[in-house]
């Protein structure tokens, strides 16, 4: 089986629709996909109606949550979309996206870079806008080469000279959250330290000790000995470890099924999950 845990769609910043990324999985030779847009679950109804035969659908989303003024992710399965108290919070991140974004649009104009409230909304269209679409307006207007260069400090990193903070959940109770409304909690790329500070061992040691299900090792932004390093930790927690693309479409470089998760660790998760089930594929529309 070929698992890819971590993917991204039009309903958040990646760049294919959820009905075409499901049709790329399952393109790309995968068998099982998991939809974890930003803080939204907008896409699942397009993914499940286009699911081909032979694919199936895990779920989930990459919750934005911050620990000590620094910004990780958490991805959420197979969790009730609608159960309140994660509904809310999720709602309270996404409302922040907007106010967000347009203040880095301000501060880059400041910065004598002529990128427009505009041109971001247009390239956000109906998504979650974020930091993502602004880099697009960047690589639009011949500031960076590409959206992996906006994030650095002279651009739109955590304590770049663009950035601006929004509202992030406590990690300790996304976890809460995500438990409560039956899903299953696993950090993602924890160690991608070119995107900022990343979070202690300590604190990831914490985290376990909270209910953290799992750690996303296999990733591109890790290197060989990273990797070697976080599989160590996550077997002293007793952590599951699984591998993803971060798929976002043409917005990255990364492909489908560039790394994937054992079968054995997907079953763990799913034996895990009470919230909701993975969806096989009924043929699509």
């Amino acid at each position: 089986m070929r698992i890819d845990l971590h993917c991204h769609s039009t309903a958040s910043d990646g760049t294919d629709t959820p009905a075409e990324l499901v049709r790329n999985a399952a393109a790309a030779r995968l068998d099982v996909v998991a939809l974890t847009d930003h803080d939204s679950t907008r896409g699942y109804a397009e993914a499940i109606a286009a699911l081909p035969h032979g694919l199936t659908l895990v779920t989930g989303a990459e919750l934005s949550c911050r620990i000590d003024g620094i910004s990780m992710h958490m991805l959420a399965y197979l969790f009730d979309p609608d159960e309140p108290a994660l509904l809310a919070e999720r709602e309270l991140v996404r409302d922040d996206r907007v106010p967000r974004a347009r203040g880095m649009v301000a501060r880059l104009n400041e910065l004598g870079v002529p990128v427009t409230w505009e041109q971001v909304a247009r390239i956000a269209g109906d998504g979650s806008v974020g930091r993502p679409h602004v880099a697009t307006a960047l690589v639009e207007l011949g500031v960076v080469p590409t959206v992996s260069d906006a994030f650095s400090q002279d651009w739109l990193s955590d304590g770049g000279r663009a950035y601006v903070a929004k509202h992030e959940t406590d990690p300790f109770e996304a976890i809460r959250l995500v438990k409560a409304a039956g899903g299953v909690t696993v950090f993602a790329h924890p160690a991608a330290s070119k995107r900022g500070r990343t979070v202690p061992e300590s604190v990831i040691a914490e985290l376990a000790a909270a209910g953290l299900d799992g750690i996303e090792v296999d990733h591109m932004d890790h290197d060989d000995d990273t990797r070697a390093r976080l599989r160590g930790l996550a077997a002293d927690l007793g952590l599951l470890v699984t591998g993803s693309s971060d798929y976002h479409g043409s917005r990255k470089t990364c492909v489908l099924g560039e790394f994937t998760t054992d079968p054995e660790v997907y079953g763990e998760i799913t034996r895990r999950a009470t919230g909701a089930f993975p969806v096989p594929g009924t043929g699509g529309a």
